[in-house]
Formats: structure tokens, sequence, C-alpha cells
């Protein structure tokens, strides 16, 4: 295995934006789980199946076709409130292990991002952030980006599927958010994209040196 950078968070925190940019700083392929359970949703959504079947969202997992993550629907609110539903099933958590470990074992290496990419995915992984900032935040961020794509929503709203989402993902029975024990927390609260992204790169790159001199 290459050198992995496992970034793990609750939703709108920033880790997908900071994957990206280290990424690309790194040379690194990046991976964004959440893409994965948000396809999931999206086929059994498209098939007229109940998401909260196991069975059912267990199937579309199985059937998932990683040429279609490229879809601009997958970034909308509604497909993050399915994959937030389809995650809880431990058959679908199970069926997208393997795709994610493949993609982490490439050589030179990758960048990962997701909920349980430092506890579950990629434990030995040689560098692991929890991204996180206040519920506050993290809806007022999502609020101006639907806002900026001229989509209905009121802050209150945003914020209440923020917390219903936290709610059900660290409540889970598999798998919940959580930060690994080795992972370094990044409060994003009141860092700018920049700031954010300076300060993961420092984490990153000792990270690199120590894994160099290991």
């Amino acid at each position: 295995m290459g050198f992995v950078v496992a970034i793990d968070g609750p939703a709108a925190s920033g880790k997908g934006t900071l994957a990206a940019r280290l990424g690309a700083a790194l040379g690194l392929p990046v991976l964004d789980s959440g893409l994965l359970y948000r396809a999931v949703g999206a086929a059994v959504m498209r098939s007229g199946g109940n998401l909260d079947d196991a069975a059912t969202c267990e199937a579309a997992a199985m059937a998932l076709d990683l040429d279609g993550l490229s879809e601009p629907d997958l970034r909308s609110p509604t497909m993050g409130e399915a994959a937030s539903r389809v995650a809880i099933h431990p058959s679908v958590r199970a069926a997208l292990v393997h795709i994610q470990r493949a993609f982490a074992a490439r050589e030179p290496g990758a960048v990962l991002d997701g909920r349980d990419i430092g506890t579950v995915i990629v434990k030995n992984a040689q560098a692991k952030l929890y991204v996180t900032a206040s519920p506050e935040a993290r809806a007022m961020r999502r609020w101006r980006e639907a806002s900026g794509r001229g989509e209905p929503a009121s802050y209150e709203d945003v914020l209440a599927d923020i917390l219903r989402r936290d709610q059900r993902d660290e409540g889970r029975a598999v798998a919940p958010l959580k930060p690994a024990a080795d992972a370094v927390l990044l409060d994003t609260t009141d860092l700018s994209i920049d700031a954010a992204f300076d300060a993961a790169r420092r984490i990153v790159e000792a990270a690199r040196a120590r894994a160099g001199a290991a």
C-alpha cells in the first residue's frame, strides 16, 4: 500500500473539498466514499425501491457502477439524505468495503474521505484527519450553497437536516461516525477553505515525514 490519507467527518465539514485539494497537491487519486452511498440511494430511488429495505439497497450496492459517480444529481441534498438512509444497512456497508479498500491499495497511494475511512476502511492509513465544524456553521455553508444554486431552502430546515444526519450517522450500529483514535482533529468552524487546506496540508506533510522515517 502506498501513502494513504483518510479523511472523516460529518456533512458539510469541508472534508470533500480538502480531500480534492490534498489529492491534487499530492498527485494522488481521490475517492469520495459518500458518492458510493449516494449512488446506491439513487439506484434504489430510480427503481422505485425502498431506501429502508436492506435487501433492496444491498442489491443496488452489489451492482454499483463506478462510472456513474460523476453524475451531478448525486451532489443534491436529496441524494445526501438517501445516502444517509442506505448507509445504516450493514449489508450495504459490507458490499462497498472492498471497493474502497481496492482504491486505497493503489500505488503510489490515495486520498479517501467519508465517515469510516480511518476507523474501518483503512485503519492503517499513514495520515488520518477528522474534519469537523459546528452544526450551525455547517448548516450555513449548505444553505449558502443551495441559495447560490437558486434552490429554495431555509437555514432552519438545513440545520434540522444536518442535525438529523449527524444523529443517524453517529448512532448507527455498524461503523458509526467517530474520530479514529489516531486521527488529528481539524475544526473548520472559523476557518476559510484556504486556511483549512493549509492546516490539513501541514498535518499530512508531518505524517509523510513520519512514514518516510519509519
